[in-house]
């Protein structure tokens, strides 16, 4: 039986490997009311509000292509880390079988839990990239800083910075978007549509795992879109 399974495997991993393979891109795209962030800059929230920010970094993993509801691509090792600074983390290429037609992107924003109690890793898994906290808390899966004038904490700034992968607070969010190309595919992070959900008035950090985080992280999760 072990034999047979084993033998299953390897036709099964042989027919993968002699597929034709093309290269989708992935690019993501933070923009703001309509337009592309380039790097940290000034944003006008709205006639009151002026928002300064100075770091936008998150982590996308688990990365999978589908058709309707069947796996057709999954990347392995599949983690991400984003910096709105570093240009070269904005773009991805995905080595998916020429011959499968897909409709849909899934991935998760932030890093699983199974990734987390396996301690800090190297890569964009790295600790020095400023996105994990300790073993107990492990990876900070969005990052979000600057200041605002509505804030009332210190020099008007506001930290947040969401992970957790404990229940009740778990803050990993799935994603899943329709997908309208099969060369390109351009993942927007509507940073307006997140800030415009914050009162920066009564929140202005959040700096460890719970309701706080997990709550917002939904909110993160919900500022994606693919552009057509």
């Amino acid at each position: 039986m072990r034999t047979t399974i084993l033998l299953l495997c390897f036709l099964y991993w042989t027919n993968i490997s002699a597929q034709e393979i093309k290269k989708v891109k992935l690019i993501i795209v933070p923009e703001f009311s309509g337009k592309e962030i380039k790097n940290t800059s000034l944003l006008r929230l709205n006639y009151n509000d002026s928002i300064q920010l100075e770091t936008l970094k998150f982590y996308i993993s688990g990365l999978a292509l589908l058709k309707d509801e069947n796996v057709l691509w999954q990347e392995q090792n599949s983690f991400h880390l984003v910096d709105l600074n570093k240009a070269s983390q904005l773009k991805l290429i995905l080595d998916v079988p020429s011959n499968q037609r897909f409709n849909k992107l899934t991935f998760n924003l932030g890093i699983d839990s199974i990734t987390n109690v396996s301690g800090a890793l190297g890569g964009d898994l790295d600790p020095t990239n400023g996105m994990y906290w300790t073993w107990q808390s492990g990876y900070i899966n969005f990052k979000l800083e600057g200041k605002s004038n509505l804030c009332t904490s210190r020099k008007n700034e506001f930290q947040f910075h969401l992970g957790g992968y404990l229940y009740p607070y778990n803050s990993l969010q799935k994603v899943e978007l329709a997908v309208p190309s099969q060369d390109s595919i351009a993942l927007v992070f509507d940073l307006k549509k997140l800030l415009s959900e914050i009162d920066f008035s009564n929140n202005t950090h959040i700096m460890s795992p719970g309701k706080s985080a997990l709550e917002l992280s939904k909110k993160v999760a919900n500022a994606f879109y693919l552009k057509p």
